[in-house]
């Protein structure tokens, strides 16, 4: 894994996988997922994250 950052004015978290361009995004539900042209999982983002996991995990993933 690359980087973990978190937006707190979108209440967002970005999962960076790899450093490669996304192509493209597919929306699941609470996640958005964002893919090379080959297919590559590159970001997963994480909408509405203090909901999505809880406040121990969300404070141990941001440190």
């Amino acid at each position: 894994m690359k980087k973990i950052r978190y937006s707190p004015d979108a209440d967002a978290m970005l999962i960076e996988i790899s450093d490669r361009p996304i192509a493209y995004a597919e929306d699941e539900g609470q996640m958005i997922l964002h893919y090379s042209s080959s297919g590559e999982l590159v970001l997963i983002e994480i909408l509405d994250v203090k909901q999505f996991i809880s406040l121990e995990a969300f404070s141990e993933a941001v440190k």
